[in-house]
């Protein structure tokens, strides 16, 4: 009956998302952009097989039963993460993928053969994932690091708290390994986290800015300042409408696939996250976490593909990019100064031509950036306000105070 139950209610979910329909088919005339990297069908240069491939090589986390009790309001406890997780998942995606690109770099592929031994690396990354107090990034310690962000068991919570619970818990490990002196690389999460928000406090309102000297800021604490600059892990959380996604927004929220930075967007219909990887025309490609499997023992020495199979999909889902659900966050990985310096100079070019609905910009310094316009409290989404047309003069242009130059 329990069994049974659930399916019934996954189900239901899964129709909210994407409705009842749960797979579709890759259009072969148009290009696929999946995290920077386009599939060309139309013109024979990319296969089918091989975007399959790239897609089924994601990282995917679900839903998961039995793992260690966890309290949540009203001193309720839970060891299973069905109908609340669903953003705590999305946001492990989007860090395991950074961690895929730093690590194995983003031609890595998940070996097809299953007799093929698997690469070490990659099972350390999964192990961070895994659903117990040991795994350093996992579900219990998330939520532990976002209580201040109402982060909590049984409770949803959306992309801003989201990246800000990652921001605590990668500064609290950090603190708490300092003293062992490692090397940088040798760290769980090995690049500086920046959250790119909006307004002079970096809280609220306005188009969010990168800032280039917030950046390297970033990259010297993370490095206790033995080096310049280190990888850096982006995380811009937005909210681009008030109960729809404002269409201004669409084009660049596209475009943002073809950054070979992408890391996807945590994102999805309002109160169902989705980690979205991919666009192709008019539509989101999207790994759901909305999937109840239950608990891996990761900390095996004998971990092979089937028993990680359940960390990967190849289920192609996809919604129309105008129902997303406009409260959601960008993760773009910067490998070194060169990657962000190209990084910067694409999202300048995409604000450029964004005809004043920019999703942030781009700022060399602190003081040169102007105060964004004030906003009312209004409890939109857990930035506290949308974007939409702010930025933009009476007649529809944009202000192009905030000049980025390379530095």
């Amino acid at each position: 009956m329990d069994g049974s139950w659930t399916a019934a209610v996954m189900r239901r979910i899964h129709e909210r998302v994407v409705g009842s329909s749960r797979t579709a088919a890759i259009s072969s005339t148009s290009h696929v952009w999946l995290l920077g990297v386009c599939y060309k069908f139309d013109e024979s240069e990319s296969s089918p097989l091989a975007f399959e491939h790239d897609f089924s090589s994601r990282i995917l986390m679900t839903y998961r039963r039995g793992f260690d009790s966890i309290e949540g309001g009203d001193s309720k406890c839970f060891t299973s993460d069905v109908n609340w997780g669903c953003m705590i998942r999305s946001s492990q995606m989007l860090v395991a993928q950074a961690l895929l690109f730093h690590r194995l770099g983003r031609s890595w592929r998940r070996p097809l053969d299953k007799s093929c031994r698997l690469d070490q690396e990659y099972v350390e990354i999964l192990r961070q994932f895994g659903d117990s107090e040991a795994a350093v990034f996992s579900i219990l310690n998330l939520i532990e690091a976002g209580k201040a962000y109402n982060l909590a068991a049984g409770s949803w919570v959306g992309p801003y708290a989201m990246c800000r619970s990652w921001e605590t818990l990668v500064c609290k490990q950090r603190e708490a390994e300092a003293a062992a002196a490692q090397e940088l690389d040798e760290q769980p999460l090995p690049m500086a986290v920046y959250i790119v928000s909006g307004d002079e406090n970096g809280e609220r309102g306005g188009a969010p800015v990168v800032c280039v000297e917030d950046a390297s800021r970033h990259c010297s604490e993370f490095s206790r300042g033995r080096v310049d600059w280190t990888p850096i892990l982006l995380l811009v959380p937005l909210v681009l409408g008030l109960e729809e996604l404002n269409p201004r927004y669409i084009p660049s929220l596209r475009a943002t696939f073809t950054f070979p930075q992408s890391v996807g967007i945590m994102g999805g219909r309002p109160g169902v996250s989705t980690y979205i990887i991919g666009v192709q025309d008019e539509n989101a490609i999207y790994l759901d976490p909305h999937l109840v499997q239950p608990v891996v023992n990761l900390s095996r020495n004998d971990l092979d593909s089937d028993a990680t199979s359940s960390y990967h999909c190849n289920v192609i889902r996809h919604i129309p990019l105008d129902t997303i659900d406009p409260s959601l966050a960008i993760g773009f990985y910067c490998r070194d100064k060169d990657d962000f310096d190209d990084f910067c100079l694409r999202a300048s070019k995409l604000a450029e031509e964004s005809n004043g609905a920019p999703l942030f910009t781009v700022a060399a310094e602190t003081h040169n950036l102007s105060k964004p316009p004030t906003q009312s409290d209004d409890g939109l989404g857990d930035n506290g306000g949308d974007q939409n047309n702010e930025d933009a003069d009476g007649d529809g242009s944009a202000h192009e105070e905030d000049d980025w130059q390379l530095l």
